[in-house]
């Protein structure tokens, strides 16, 4: 393969812009991030083929997955691979990430941050139950007239509803694919 350009020399965003415009492309960075760790040729393209024609992996076809191993091979990886984004061993056929795959971050649609601000969620939460529940329990007048133990029962589901609440946006948000991988037909 072809040397990697230095390490000091940013992308230039029209090389992001064309390593980007293609579904392909996208899908093997993508597929790289969520696996974690260097992953081989062939189930690469099993992943993208079955993502591709909607189908479980186990239920391809031979031909099916064969034209995406043969365009990631021919093309893609060596592309990624001259611009700094993997590690390309064909000998091996293993494919990692580089450090530089974080420069093409912002252009991406980011998928694992919520939106909506969970701390101060939680922060209001507690504060909400710390002014009433303290003074309740201590029988501070007017406070005093507030049952601890519903009161308590009630902050308990208040987090526990939150939590369940936060936990189901973060599973929708892990299982669905990135709305560049869901675009485009340039194979």
């Amino acid at each position: 393969m072809s040397t990697d350009p230095p390490a000091s020399e940013e992308l230039s965003q029209d090389l992001v812009f064309d390593i980007l415009s293609n579904t392909r492309r996208r899908m093997v960075l993508y597929y790289l991030r969520e696996y974690g760790a260097p992953a081989s040729v062939q189930e690469i393209a099993e992943r993208i083929a079955a993502l591709e024609n909607e189908i479980p992996p186990e239920e391809l076809s031979r031909q099916q997955q064969k034209r995406v191993y043969v365009s990631l091979y021919q093309t893609h990886l060596p592309k990624l691979h001259e611009a700094g984004i993997i590690e390309y061993d064909d000998a091996e056929g293993m494919v990692s990430l580089t450090d530089r795959a974080l420069e093409i971050d912002t252009y991406l649609t980011p998928t694992s941050e919520s939106t909506y601000p969970w701390q101060l969620h939680y922060l209001v939460l507690a504060a909400i139950g710390g002014i009433l529940f303290v003074p309740a329990s201590l029988g501070v007048p007017v406070f005093a007239a507030i049952p601890t133990l519903p009161l308590g029962i009630m902050l308990m589901l208040s987090f526990a509803v939150s939590a369940a609440i936060q936990y189901w946006q973060h599973t929708q948000r892990q299982q669905s694919l990135p709305a560049e991988l869901l675009e485009g037909g340039d194979k």
